[in-house]
């Protein structure tokens, strides 16, 4: 029998849910529209001002497990009070008078918010019913994603207005909001519930993905000090281990990689690292590749305001894919609507490198790509949380936008170093042949996405059920009510 609290919640909780998922992942991803302003503003190299973005990711898919661990104990309202507070600090930083490198620890602060997004699915799924809240979490998954548009458009007028202090003035309004949001409509979690967190492991996981995102954002290393460059491979490679072995022998780990176990969970997070790679690799090509000036010999040589339109097909299609896909999933199985989704990505990616002579292209080409996200996006819960217990939906959910997180910052990192590699002696922007490049390899990363989506829809038809059904009966736990929590998703 629920509380009067619990049965007025959910009556503004929903639209919480959505703000605050949204306001983070729009926030982190602030650096994509701005990567050329803030190059020119504090100059500094385009490759440099790329970390704008990528040190938000990196902080995300570090503070993700930890938030995940914390969220599924019994402080997950302060845990996300918290988590917003510091988002706010981090914001201000972005917008005082401070040096670079000053910029660069408040987008880093930005970027922890990206946590929340899984504390956001613990909270729909325990405090809403269970149709409602299969419905919320898919919703919360696409908005997280479709996010990275929302706010471009407007970034890039007060960018052109205020210049890129007032672009990320925005930010900091909009995550005081959530942060009152939150104050004011979080349910505490329910009793009974506790949590643990491996300090240890989040220091070594932060440590391995810092230096894995500093090699491939850093072409100049490789060139000039070999040596250092392997050094640093070795020790990332060496704490990477380190903090697996620990993962799988601790009692309270940061991440539960014996889940990995099981086909669907590391089935999912496959598909979702290589995806997020190349999903990100493409928003990342379009936007700068809209703002190349004529000079260049290709590019449109749009402000940062109308690259910001450029994006909005991005988020429409997004999100109207997301409100499609949880009534295409009464028919079709999440792993093949990942597969399909990951097919018309790479769709964006072929149009983008037969066809971006004019402005129209590039706007049908991140329409395709905001479609296929959103899907994919969409169906990815469903996918996970099937073999997933209640009371640790914020935690698996968490691995998984690590998984997300670590790809799009890989996306990010790659997508400069190639085209980085593409620019010649004094030259500020890269060939249109490096563009061309990248679009490929981003076609490969969708291409083998596809082909773990068809191999987890195979490990999942009905011949196959039988073989899986020990394991995810073992998956089940009864949470603190003493129900058995039941699948939800596909």
């Amino acid at each position: 029998m629920s509380t009067p609290r619990e049965q007025s919640e959910p009556r503004m909780l929903v639209p919480s849910l959505m703000f605050i998922a949204l306001v983070v992942a729009a926030v982190a991803s602030l650096g994509t529209p701005l990567i050329t302003t803030v190059a020119t503003t504090f100059h500094v190299s385009l490759n440099s001002a790329q970390w704008t973005l990528t040190i938000a990711l990196l902080s995300g898919a570090v503070s993700t497990p930890v938030l995940g661990r914390l969220g599924a104990g019994p402080h997950r309202r302060a845990t996300i009070l918290a988590t917003l507070a510091v988002v706010v600090v981090g914001s201000a930083l972005t917008v005082l008078p401070l040096p670079f490198a000053w910029l660069l620890v408040g987008r880093a602060g930005q970027g922890i918010g990206l946590g929340l997004t899984a504390l956001m699915m613990g909270v729909a799924r325990d405090h809403l019913p269970k149709q409602r809240s299969a419905a919320t979490i898919s919703l919360i998954s696409v908005v997280s994603i479709i996010g990275a548009g929302a706010g471009y458009p407007l970034v890039g007028l007060l960018t052109q207005v205020g210049g890129v202090r007032a672009a990320y003035g925005l930010g900091l309004f909009v995550t005081t909001i959530a942060f009152l949001a939150a104050w004011r409509f979080m349910p505490e979690a329910p009793a009974g519930r506790s949590a643990h967190v491996d300090t240890v492991g989040a220091l070594l996981l932060a440590g391995g993905l810092f230096l894995v995102l500093y090699l491939a954002g850093e072409r100049s290393l490789w060139s000039h000090d070999l040596s250092v460059t392997v050094v640093l491979a070795v020790v990332a490679a060496v704490l990477l281990a380190v903090w697996t072995v620990t993962g799988l022998r601790g009692k309270a780990p940061l991440i539960d990689l014996k889940a990995l176990r099981h086909p669907a969970v590391a089935g999912a997070n496959i598909a979702m690292f290589v995806g997020a790679i190349g999903m990100y690799l493409l928003l990342t090509l379009i936007t700068r590749y809209a703002q190349t000036p004529h000079s260049a010999g290709y590019g449109f040589g749009l402000t940062t305001f109308v690259a910001g339109l450029v994006l909005i097909p991005f988020s429409v299609l997004g999100f109207v894919a997301g409100k499609l896909t949880p009534r295409m999933l009464k028919r079709i199985d999440a792993p093949f609507l990942l597969a399909g989704s990951a097919v018309i990505v790479g769709g964006g990616f072929v149009l983008f490198v037969t066809a971006r002579s004019n402005l129209v292209d590039l706007l049908l080409a991140m329409s395709v790509l905001g479609f296929g996200v959103g899907s994919f996006a969409a169906a990815m819960p469903g996918v996970i949380l099937a073999v997933t217990p209640k009371s640790e939906t914020s935690s698996a959910m968490s691995f998984n936008y690590v998984v997300r997180s670590v790809g799009y910052s890989l996306g990010s990192a790659i997508g400069g170093l190639i085209l980085s590699a593409g620019t010649g002696l004094g030259h500020l922007f890269p060939d249109d042949s490096a563009y061309t490049t990248a679009a490929l390899v981003g076609i490969g990363a969708m291409a083998i996405t596809t082909l773990t989506s068809l191999v987890l829809a195979r490990k999942r038809s009905p011949q196959a059920e039988p073989a899986a059904a020990p394991s995810r009966s073992s998956q089940l736990t009864r949470p603190p009510d003493g129900t058995v929590a039941a699948p939800s998703g596909s």
